[in-house]
């Protein structure tokens, strides 16, 4: 039972972590671009990394401590419904660059911050 709590409690955190920088975010960048979302997937993928990093190799981490951070807060952190549909939305409104943009940046980003982080794992 401590687990899903763990997990609820973390996707609950995460979840509101990224609505602050959502909000944050609009009030220093007016463009289209989904920048807060952008932030919240790119974080979350460098959280995640580095606990994968620490939790294999420097400490020795219980599963209700792995399930709370890497299930819970990244989880709730980031978010591809969000992703897919400000992407959607995007396409709808005409911004087709933005959009691909959008796809690239966050693919790509996200997907090097794992690959360069934990490359050397074995």
């Amino acid at each position: 039972m401590i687990n899903y709590i763990a997990i609820f409690i973390g996707g609950g955190l995460g979840s509101l972590c990224r609505y602050v920088i959502s909000k944050f975010s609009t009030s220093f960048f007016d463009g289209n671009f989904p920048l807060g979302t952008f932030i919240s997937n790119t974080l979350s993928c460098i959280i995640l990394a580095i606990s994968v990093l620490l939790f294999a190799n420097k400490i020795d981490a219980s599963t209700t401590l792995k399930l709370f951070l890497i299930t819970g807060f990244c989880g709730g952190f980031s978010t591809f419904s969000t992703f897919s549909f400000e992407t959607f939305e995007l396409l709808k409104s005409g911004n087709y660059f933005v959009a691909i943009l959008n796809i690239l940046l966050s693919v790509i980003v996200g997907v090097g911050l794992i690959y360069i982080l934990l490359k050397n794992q074995g």
